[in-house]
Order: structure tokens, then sequence, then C-alpha cells
């Protein structure tokens, strides 16, 4: 099989934001198309040609079925909607906003995270505005002035959540049953 590189590490092929996932944050993976194993959604990708899934004229096929219905080391909740957002603003723009995001989340781990937050963060910072996150951040610069990181980390964690609770978003992994 011919080997599988992907030039945007921010954005995978199958709409997942790759660049706000806990295990390339750790280092444990390099990142879609980065010497990993294909998946069946890439060998797909690679036998029609296409860089993104959207691309396709098949697309959204059986892959797609139940792909949001739970999550990996990455949220698979708007899996489907950032891949529509990626193809009506362009892979260009939508790449900014993932920078931005990244920017966001590094900021977030580097200043809140006590060490139990990166899942949090990143799902916060993937399902969220970014707009919410940077207002977030305002929030807890002032509201946290002085305080020990745990107490920073907390605050941050309940903010980020109530944030989300008002879309009725939890920020929670969701396991495939077993």
């Amino acid at each position: 099989m011919e080997e599988f590189k992907r030039d945007n590490l921010l954005f995978s092929l199958c709409g997942l934001n790759c660049g706000l996932c806990t295990m390339r944050i750790g280092g444990h993976c390099p990142g879609c198309g980065q010497g990993n194993r294909p998946c069946k959604v890439a060998r797909c990708a690679m036998g029609r040609g296409v860089e993104y899934c959207f691309e396709c004229p098949d697309y959204p096929c059986e892959i797609y079925d139940h792909a949001d219905d739970y999550d990996s080391f990455i949220t698979h909740l708007n899996q489907k909607a950032d891949m529509q957002k990626a193809k009506e603003i362009g892979i260009a723009a939508y790449t900014a906003e993932q920078e931005e995001k990244v920017r966001l989340l590094e900021t977030l781990l580097a200043e809140y995270n006590s060490g139990r937050e990166k899942t949090l963060f990143s799902l916060a910072v993937n399902l969220l505005s970014i707009e919410e996150v940077e207002t977030a951040l305002q929030e807890a610069d002032r509201e946290t002035a002085g305080l020990p990181l745990k107490e920073k980390a907390k605050y941050m964690a309940s903010r980020l959540r109530e944030i989300a609770g008002e879309h009725g978003i939890e920020l929670k992994l969701r396991k495939k049953a077993k």
C-alpha cells in the first residue's frame, strides 16, 4: 500500500480537529498521515484521490453512519459540521481558525492546567467558539490573579463547563458502549 501522508496536521481528512487532540498534544500521535497506519477513511480517500472526504462525490457515505455517536481521544461530536464548515469557508480559512484554537488550548494548558484538565480544555476549545474561550480566559485572568494554580484550574474548568452547559454540551468524551 502506498504511504499515507498529509500536510494539514490540524484537520484530518475525515473532519477531526487533530491539532486539538490530547494524544497529539501529549506526543503520542504524530497526527493523521504522519507515519501512522492508514484507517479505513484514509484508505478510501487515497483510492479516490481526495484530500478531504467532503471533496468526494459520495460524501457523506456509509463510513459516516454513526461516526459522531461516540468519541476516541478527540470528540467526534462536530465532525460532520466541521467538514461542512471547512467546505463552505475553505481549508485556508478553516485552518486559520484551527491555528487560533490551538493557540487558545496552549494558553489554557500553560496557565490553567493543574495536571487534570487537558481533555476538558481540548473539548472546550473544540466545541465552543473562539470568542467564548477568549472571554473565559479574560474573565479567569481577572478573577484568579494571584491564586494558586489548583484554584485557577478549578475556576477555568467550572467556567468552561458553564458556557458549554448553555449550549447543552457536556465536556466529557463519549465512550463507545462495550
